[in-house]
């Protein structure tokens, strides 16, 4: 089973959700977590994995060989994103702009482009506890990280319950992430901050086809519209998390909440059967 946990913005409590559920479900299965948030990855934090293989991640970057190039244009005509301009009798490459779909060096008449790489990121793989772990990185200065989030998703070995730890918002780092999973929780708090990027957030599973529930995190400090909200869109809120200091006292030092916080275990080992069962429907 693929559950992505999600969330229309940051700071909702999406990785403690991701942590602990995995936590939980080992019980029940192999289980292993990926970490797809690689702008800023963080669940090692609260998993203390031993990392036992890294890699880097590359993507296909044209290297264009000046003396075959006649500066037909034909690679600047193809390219969608910009990456080819030309120069003179020549062109040039902006490797930043690159997103490697190949079309220039397939395209080109004189045959003068060749495929380089460029590196935009490394992945990581290990075991916490039970768990298997798989992580990534994205480069500092890069902006393109669906190629890491893929590669990171890439490393899944196909456990009983897979978990994938989703970047925030809604772009596509988000949906490559959530593509192919079984089912979506969107974590999220009762402020009308959180209810927008919320909404934001059903449509973009919704626009996918997918299976969602919601989480509400910090329950207390707002009031009654993300509940509402659910509750016109038939989304099940699986789980609450009130707005407690000693879950923020976790957090600050890693530590899981289903260990820190005793009474809390029973509320996501609910939060685990509702979410198979959901799932499963």
């Amino acid at each position: 089973m693929k559950i992505a946990v999600a969330s229309g913005k940051g700071g909702t409590g999406k990785t403690t959700v991701a942590v602990n559920l995995a936590t939980i479900l080992s019980d029940r299965g192999s289980v292993e977590l990926l970490d797809c948030d690689v702008e800023a990855p963080n669940a090692h934090l609260f998993l203390d994995p031993t990392i036992e293989r890294q890699a880097d991640v590359a993507l296909p970057v044209p290297v264009v060989d000046d003396q075959k190039c006649t500066g037909c244009g034909v690679c600047v005509e193809a390219c969608e994103f910009n990456a080819i301009g030309s120069i003179g009798s020549g062109v040039l490459v902006f490797p930043e702009l690159c997103h490697g779909c190949g079309a220039c060096w397939k395209l080109c008449p004189e045959d003068a482009i060749a495929k380089g790489e460029r590196k935009v990121g490394s992945v990581g793989s290990g075991h916490a506890r039970a768990i298997a772990f798989h992580h990534g990185w994205l480069r500092v200065g890069e902006a393109l990280s669906p190629p890491v989030v893929k590669a990171v998703k890439d490393l899944a070995r196909g456990a009983d319950f897979t978990i994938f730890d989703a970047p925030p918002g809604t772009s596509c780092p988000v949906v490559e992430t959530v593509r192919g999973v079984d089912a979506v929780v969107l974590v999220t708090e009762p402020t009308p901050f959180g209810l927008h990027d919320l909404e934001l957030a059903a449509e973009m599973v919704k626009a996918l086809g997918l299976s969602a529930s919601v989480v509400i995190n910090k329950v207390g400090i707002g009031d009654g519209a993300v509940e509402e909200f659910c509750a016109s869109r038939s989304l099940p809120i699986l789980l609450r998390l009130p707005f407690d200091r000693r879950i923020a006292e976790a957090y600050s030092r890693g530590k899981l909440l289903v260990e820190a916080i005793p009474e809390l275990r029973a509320d996501f080992e609910r939060f685990a059967d509702h979410l198979v069962e959901h799932a499963r429907r």
